[in-house]
This record gives C-alpha cells, structure tokens and sequence, in this order.
C-alpha cells in the first residue's frame, strides 16, 4: 500500500478520505445518503489502486457514529472523522455532537449538502429529495457547538481547508469542527499533489501561566482544609499518576462530583467520594480541576474568605451564557499540564509542612474509610428482588477487581460503590445530557481495542435512546465484543429524581404513578441483543447478579463477542 500522490488529480469525495488519512484519521464513521456517489467512487477507486485511505465504516444511525467517535478519541486520543447525509443526516447526529463539545473532543464532523444545481452541471439534483432536503442555512443545526465551520467551495479547497479544521480542532480547549460538502463540488476533480503534504497548520496548545500556578501552589500548601473537586479526569495516565501522589503527600481531600471521568482511585484514603457539601463548609481553599457545576449553588456554599481557583482547558467555560461560579484564579491550559506544572510547584514547599500535613491526612483517611463502609453497606442492602444499581455497581466492581476494565455509565452503574483504580477505568455521559451516549461510545472505544474489556451500563430509557438494534448490530458487525448492562427500571427515574428534589412533598410525590415518567410495559431486552446474535441474560434478583457477571466475562474471555445483562433493578 502507499500513499495517496498521484498528479492526475481524484474525486474530491475521495481526496477528503486521503488528507484525513495525513491528518492522523483511523476511521471515518458514515452515513451514506445520496449525497455520497463520488464519495463511494472515490473510495472504490482507492481500493482499485490499493492506496491507503482511513478506513470507512457503514453505521446505520447517525447518533451512534458521533458517538463512536466520541468514545473512540476517549481511547486513543485521536480525533476522528464523522460523513452524514445532508441536513437529515446532521439533525439526527447533532445531539451527540453536543455530548462532544460538551466533553471537549474533538472530531471532524461532515455532512453533504444538497446540490444547488437543478440540471446542467455533473452532479445536479437527480430525485425529489435534492429539492425536499436544502435548507438556507444548513450548518445552524451545529453552529453553536463547532469551533469551527465552512463549506467547501472548491475541491482544491480540501488540504487547506481540512488542515485549518484540524489545528483548530485539537486546539486548547478542543472540540468539533464542521465542513458542509455539496455533492457538485464532491463531483470535481481534486488536485493531488498536495494531500500527502505534512499538516500546515499546527494546533495551539495553552500553557498554563507560570506566575498563577506559583500563586496557586502557595495557597494550597498553606491551607490548613483545602479541597479539590475534580470532574474530567487528570488528562493522560502519567498526570494521573502524578496528581494521586500530590494528593497522597500533601493529604487534600478530592471529591469527585459528578466526575465523568477518574482522576483519582475510587478507593484512595484521599478520595471523599461524590458528596462535596462538609468539605465545601469547611475548606478554606477550594481548587476546582476541569468542573462545568463544581457544586450546587442552592445547596453548597463555600466560605466567603475561602479562595476559589478554577484551572482547566476553559476555566470560565466561555461557551456557556451562565455560569456564575465565583472564581478567584483562573487558569487555563490541557488539564495534564496543570497537574504537572502545580505538582512541580508544590514540591519543594512539603518539607516544611510534614507534621501537619501527616496529621491531616490520617483524619481524612479515617473519614473516607468510614464513607465507604457506609456505601457498601447501603449498597448490600439493594441486593434483593429488585436489586438497587448501587448493588449492581458494587458486583460489577468485584467481578472486574482483578482485569484491565473500562466502565462507561449512563445512569446506570454509579460511581460511589466501585473500586477503579486506572485513568481510563470510568467513563459517565457528559453534562450535555444528550441521552443515547454510552452505548455507541462504548463501541467506538471497544473498536480501538477489541482485546479491552468494556462495559456500557444504561438505564433502560438510555438504552432506548441508543437505537439499540443499531448499536448491537455495530457490535456483530466489527466484531466488538462489547458487555452491556442495563439497569432497567422502567421508568425514566432521572426525571422522578429531578421531581423529587424540587417537590418533596408534592402531589407527583404522593402519586401512586408519577407522569411522564413511566416505561412500561418494559420490552424483553434481552430479544433485541438475540437479534444480533449477543449472548443475553435476563437478571431478576440481585443474588444472581454475581454468577451472571460471571458468566457474561467467561463468555467474552473464551468467544470475544458481545454480552447483554436486562437486570431488574428497583425504581
């Protein structure tokens, strides 16, 4: 195989495939329309000519090729490539482009545009839908959550365009771009003696400022409570290392609400679990790491003379029109530059502070200790007929105590039972809340390394979001030997959640059915994953639970395909 020079020129549909390939792509996640014929010729005719293109994978819906995406850079670190058909075809992967930009990823998100020609021009409108699908401004479906958008004009548009796209995509903070391709311009021609070119654009990677993160080092080592409340995790596995041992010699507390990913291990004597509300009253520092909500303004209330550092990609978090946490020091920068940079601060301080800080330390790891026999001991009480998901978390912890396992959760396990120990050992849906995430990210994820055991774990209404059939239908596809468990409760119990918190008391309380909330009848899950020919297990009663996730990664260790647990969890 080479490399795409040839100097004659190629389908413009196809030229995009091959400087994608330059620009570090693996796998272009489509879904073709009739917008894609020179797209196809284009990667027929690389496949004739046996020239290196990243590799192009039918997925029958929209949402779940974002996402895969998603859950694929979550794996590997590279941003990835999404094709979708025209505004249709956007408009259904949209909601998982929020979950991107919301999580800070980022991806190379395409869509055809309708031709503009009606006849007289290779590549016109040929059936109804060419007229039925244009829109006046197409790209509006996604402008808000791109960094980044354009249409392509020209074909000798791609390399200049594509590599902006790129720079500006892994950029500090990351997240989507979007090109628009009207299928006219995809017809043309491209030259070719530049798309094996090195990118021409690099990305901006901020820096954090070194005067701040001194500032910073100086009040934590002279607290007396400080408190760390991290939400995205530590950045990469050295950062992740490098904060567990700032945390373990310095003893500050890190609480982890609502964290989408690990930053530091579930069962560290540091780790005060996902309540932050009796640090927060008591810390008289509080460094927020990566947090959109770091706490709940109506419930958490931190000392007013209690200094507020936020540090993160986008500390403020200047896409969004309301956010009023108080921030006192803000810095920006990749979040593993942070940690690095503030552990290379604090160090040479520590020598002065041993006696207080060892004393420190021993109080909160009798704290933490006590906290998580009080969760384990919750969660054994949810392990009857209809088992509680704290249960189903805690069995899920113990089933994979000893193997490399990466847990994805979409209101289904939940943190606070689980001991993870890894960076990359615990995923949860982004704050965007676009539901329908954690199935496809599992596969994209999965796809980058078929001999890692995964877990997506869903609540039954986020598995119906996730076009189930679709997903399963992925896994047999790509042989990706996925094990999902959902949580089924038959209702959407974050909604009844929400209800309750705001009326306690209130007649939707007291209901015997609250409204709008409600999924029964619950269909046979365990049918729809027979479908696709996954190994299905009905779970009824928490006592079975152990023996069947047993039994689900005995399957996957001797067959390597996919498992699905319907467990009948309690609302």
């Amino acid at each position: 195989m080479q490399d795409y020079v040839r100097t004659q020129g190629m389908t413009a549909g196809g030229a995009i495939f091959a400087r994608l390939r330059k620009l570090g792509v693996d796998y272009v996640f489509a879904n073709s329309g009739t917008d894609f014929p020179p797209v196809i010729e284009g990667l027929a005719e690389a496949s004739a000519k046996k020239i290196k293109l990243p590799e192009a994978v039918v997925i029958p819906h929209e949402h779940a090729a974002v996402g895969m995406a998603h859950g694929y850079y979550l794996a590997t670190g590279q941003a990835q490539a999404v094709m979708l058909h025209t505004n249709v075809g956007l408009s259904n992967g949209a909601t998982a482009a929020i979950n991107a930009q919301n999580d800070h990823v980022p991806m190379y998100l395409m869509s055809g545009r309708t031709p503009v020609m009606e006849q007289d021009r290779f590549g016109a409108r040929t059936v109804p839908i060419g007229w039925g699908q244009e829109m006046r401004d197409q790209t509006a479906l996604v402008r808000e959550i791109a960094k980044w958008d354009y249409e392509l004009r020209f074909p000798e548009q791609i390399v200049e365009l594509l590599d902006r796209a790129h720079g500006i995509a892994n950029s500090t903070p990351k997240g989507p771009v979007y090109l628009s391709l009207p299928r006219e311009v995809l017809c043309e021609l491209c030259p070719d003696d530049k798309l094996a070119k090195e990118p021409s654009m690099a990305p901006a990677r901020s820096a954090p400022d070194p005067a701040a993160i001194k500032e910073v080092a100086k009040l934590l080592a002279s607290a007396k409570s400080p408190l760390i409340i991290a939400q995205r995790g530590a950045g990469s596995k050295k950062s992740f290392q490098t904060f567990k041992k700032l945390v373990s010699d310095w003893a500050i507390p890190v609480c982890h609400y609502w964290c989408t990913q690990l930053i530091l291990a579930s069962d560290h004597k540091m780790n005060v679990g996902s309540n932050p509300a009796p640090w927060i009253e008591t810390a008289d520092v509080i460094l927020v790491l990566d947090g959109m909500a770091p706490w709940w303004p109506d419930k958490h209330k931190p000392r007013d003379n209690c200094p507020i550092i936020q540090l993160g990609p986008d500390p403020l978090f200047s896409q969004k029109p309301v956010r009023n946490f108080r921030s006192d020091i803000s810095i920006a920068g990749e979040t593993e530059d942070i940690v690095q940079a503030l552990a290379t601060a604090m160090r040479p301080m520590l020598k002065t502070r041993k006696k207080s800080v060892s004393d420190r330390f021993e109080k909160i790891a009798k704290t933490t200790a006590a906290i998580r026999r009080e969760v384990r001991k919750n969660a054994e009480m949810g392990s009857g007929q209809g088992m509680s998901k704290a249960w189903v978390s805690l069995c899920l912890s113990n089933a994979i105590k000893k193997r490399d396992a990466t847990v994805f959760s979409e209101l289904g396990c939940i943190l606070d039972p689980m001991s993870l120990k890894a960076h990359n050992s615990w995923y949860e849906i982004p704050y965007s809340g676009g539901l329908g995430w954690s199935f496809p990210a599992s596969l994209g994820y999965q796809l980058a390394d078929r001999n890692k055991l995964v877990f997506a774990t869903m609540g039954d209404g986020s598995y119906l979001f996730s076009n189930p059939t679709v997903c399963h239908q992925i896994a047999e596809s790509l042989e990706l030997p996925l094990i999902t468990l959902i949580l089924n409760n038959r209702e959407w119990g974050a909604v009844r959640k929400s209800v309750l918190s705001i009326y306690p008391d209130g007649y939707a309380a007291k209901a015997n059915e609250m409204p709008l909330t409600s999924l029964k009848p619950s269909p046979d899950f365990t049918l729809t994953g027979k479908a696709s020919r996954a190994h299905s297990i009905r779970v009824d009663s928490g006592d079975q639970l152990p023996d069947a996730l047993d039994e689900a990664i005995a399957h996957w260790d001797k067959n390597k395909s996919q498992v699905l647990l319907d467990l009948n969890v309690s609302p």
